[in-house]
């Protein structure tokens, strides 16, 4: 293997981790591709109108799209650049899905919210997590987590994942008389299928031939297509009346390529605006809800890259797990400052790790091309779901491979581990898996005679907090909130 220059290795230990310069900067790329979509998709979420009728960034008449997607460009690439110059890992971080759901449907709905108090909640919600990340608690709580289950957690994330890329590419489709099934009414009909079909099998070719940079070629490959298909057939976008359409972005360039960014979004946030609006023991549920989700999600998110990586130790901790940790807490409070919402760590950059990337000048090059997608927001929206998806499908392959690792003749762990791996795809949700799998693990040691002392005390107070998540619902009716 050629070696990395010196300056970088010693930055980076490149070469110590089996990789090079090449691979780095290749897997950055390819986990950029994996995650640009979210340069679309958050704007179109973030997109409705508050309590009082005005819109993110900015003005009473239309959403202002370009200034939010700006935004989370620019959040995306310092927060990228900061975990990867600093804990030295391959984990790009973005706008997270699900809580920008939360915020767009629920939480700026309340009477009196704007989005500057919905905001307020998601900075606060960050400084949380950081306070306890620098007290050592979430660090605690991580290495409390048996080894068997945080490889669990990994293998749940490949499926979740995998799931994620085949319903975004619209192979996997809700209605038709179950809750999923194959395509429209069973069959794969539309060119954006073809392009999804083509770009998987594709990499999976190259893949067995063992040709380096296989998930980047696909993509790259697939988007061409894409692009060709568009200008010849004209698809447009999914729809009801347009089952034939692309996901989310079509691939076709209009206007100039690059473009001067907006960002009215920068600074749009009242700490404690939500305190007086809603009251404080409703701030105090929304905050706790979010948070929970936040803390749980990215532990398994760098649990998921670090096995892939190769880079956990023997108790299934990834190196610098503290900087890892402490960094994912300042983008989330950054996200909200920069009013984009809470930014996270995307399970997306194992497309990255999947293509080679070990060290963290891959999220340095994932970061710069957020950085570049400020101006070239046309180019990066040209992507379309179905180009990118069919590296998450290759990914979830290579995740799943760690399920042997598992003793599943021993029902104390293998219950556990079942439930966190099926509910992450079956509730599309990390976090719900995650909880199902801590509450089983404590519930059946407690079951086995003098098993309850080998339970860290701390898994015991986590699976209590995800009996009272779970419940959440409930507990705010009873409340009247």
């Amino acid at each position: 293997m050629k070696t990395s220059p010196g300056w970088l290795d010693s930055t980076f230990r490149i070469t110590e981790r089996g990789s090079t310069v090449g691979r780095e900067v290749r897997g950055g790329i390819v986990t950029f591709f994996a995650m640009c979509y979210i340069l679309v998709l958050n704007p179109l979420i973030l997109s409705t109108p508050d309590s009082t009728g005005a819109y993110l960034g900015g003005g009473t008449d239309e959403p202002n799209r370009a200034a939010v997607a700006a935004g989370t460009a620019l959040v995306a690439g310092l927060m990228s650049i900061l975990m990867g110059s600093v804990a030295n890992f391959p984990l790009a971080l973005a706008a997270g899905l699900g809580i920008n759901a939360l915020l767009a449907y629920t939480i700026v709905g309340l009477p009196g919210m704007t989005w500057g108090d919905a905001m307020g909640l998601i900075v606060l919600e960050g400084l949380i997590i950081l306070v306890l990340v620098l007290t050592g608690l979430r660090g605690a709580i991580f290495r409390a987590v048996p080894t068997q289950l945080k490889v669990a957690i990994s293998v749940g994330i490949g499926l979740f994942i995998a799931l994620v890329g085949l319903v975004n590419a619209g192979i996997v489709r809700t209605g038709g008389g179950t809750p999923l099934g194959l395509g429209v009414n069973g069959s794969l009909a539309g060119w954006p299928s073809l392009v999804f079909i083509v770009g998987l099998f594709l990499i999976m070719v190259l893949m067995v031939r063992k040709v380096r940079g296989a998930i980047l070629i696909g993509i790259v490959a697939a988007t061409v297509l894409a692009g060709v298909v568009e200008a010849v057939a004209h698809l447009g976008v999914l729809g009801p009346e347009n089952p034939g359409g692309w996901g989310l972005s079509v691939p076709a360039l209009e206007g100039p390529v690059i473009q001067a960014p907006q960002f009215s979004t920068l600074g749009d946030f009242s700490l404690f605006g939500a305190f007086e609006k809603i009251g404080p023991i409703a701030a105090l549920l929304l905050i706790f809800s979010i948070m929970l989700a936040d803390f749980f999600d990215t532990m398994g998110t760098m649990v998921a890259i670090g096995a892939e990586a190769d880079l956990l130790d023997e108790a299934g901790n990834p190196p610098n797990t503290s900087r890892i940790l402490v960094i994912d807490s300042i983008a989330a409070a950054a996200g909200g400052a920069a009013g984009v919402s809470s930014n996270t760590s995307y399970i997306e950059s194992a497309t990255g790790v999947g293509d080679g990337a070990r060290t963290g000048f891959a999220s340095i090059v994932t970061g710069v091309c957020f950085l570049l997608a400020t101006f070239l927001a046309p180019l990066a929206a040209a992507v379309p779901y179905e180009a990118a998806t069919p590296a998450l499908v290759i990914v979830g392959f290579l995740m799943m491979q760690q399920v042997t690792d598992i003793s599943w003749r021993d029902a104390g762990i293998a219950i556990p581990a079942f439930l966190t791996i099926v509910l992450m795809p079956f509730a599309y949700s990390i976090t719900a898996g995650i909880g199902a799998g801590f509450i089983a693990y404590v519930v059946l040691a407690a079951a086995r005679r003098g098993g309850a002392r080998t339970v860290h005390w701390l898994m015991w107070v986590v699976a209590a907090l995800f009996v009272v998540y779970f419940a959440l619902g409930p507990i705010q009716q009873a409340l009247g909130i």
